[in-house]
């Protein structure tokens, strides 16, 4: 089982990725440039985040169109496990392998903080491992993270169970005053409709040992881990 870490120019959370698969939990995990076709050799896919190109155009507009994501759309129509965090989330939404767009802020300010996340679906990969409607901590930080769509789309999102992460407080209400970003629906991550690809904006390996403040993102990669082990 071993993780690839998609590096475009301008990720610069791929190493605390690295981090966490490799030195926390223990399991292979390689740099894949973003100038590679090749993905044969790995089993998990993480787009990290940062400001891949510098952010020009649209968050993720450049990295789209780098030789590598065609690569990962085949990966991930073959039934391969992608996670796309902040810009990774952003990049994934940008080439259509989850539904909506990215929006700038309702603040129009970048925004660095703690926030609270309540986990509305434990049947994916990713969140196996979470209780249902847990309450969990993780840390934010992007300036494009209002997450928009249409209302067509969002009860589709709705009915297959799609919205993984809402922003929500430390009891697990979701109201506007909670949301940091001004996202429809107060939502922090979403999944496409096999539930193979997910990403969010909140960032699960910032916090994944009690040393950084908490380790509620580590029960998402361990979440990947005993998935894989089971479905093997």
């Amino acid at each position: 089982m071993k993780f690839a870490i998609i590096v475009f120019p301008g990720s610069n959370c791929d190493h605390d990725c690295y981090y966490i698969v490799k030195h926390v939990l223990g399991r292979p995990a390689g740099f894949v440039w973003h100038k590679e076709k090749d993905l044969s050799d790995f089993d998990i896919v993480i787009l990290p985040g940062g400001f891949s190109y510098g952010d020009y155009l649209r968050t993720g507009a450049m990295a789209r169109i780098s030789p590598i994501m065609k690569a990962v759309e085949e990966f991930a129509k073959r039934g391969g496990l992608v996670l796309g965090i902040c810009n990774g989330f952003q990049i994934l939404l940008e080439a259509g392998l989850l539904p909506g767009a990215m929006l700038r802020n309702k603040s129009l300010k970048f925004i660095c903080k703690d926030v609270y996340l309540r986990v509305d679906n434990i049947n994916t990969p990713f969140t196996v491992n979470y209780i249902e409607n847990q309450i969990i901590k993780m840390p934010i930080a992007h300036a494009e993270g209002n997450y928009y769509i249409d209302g067509e789309t969002l009860n589709r999102l709705k009915k297959n169970n799609q919205i993984v992460f809402r922003y929500s407080n430390c009891s697990g209400d979701i109201s506007e005053e909670v949301n940091p970003n001004g996202s429809l629906g107060n939502i922090a991550g979403i999944c496409n409709d096999r539930g193979n690809v997910l990403g969010m904006m909140p960032h699960p390996e910032r916090c994944g040992e009690g040393i950084l403040g908490g380790d509620d993102g580590y029960t998402l990669f361990e979440s990947v881990v005993y998935y894989m082990q089971f479905r093997q």
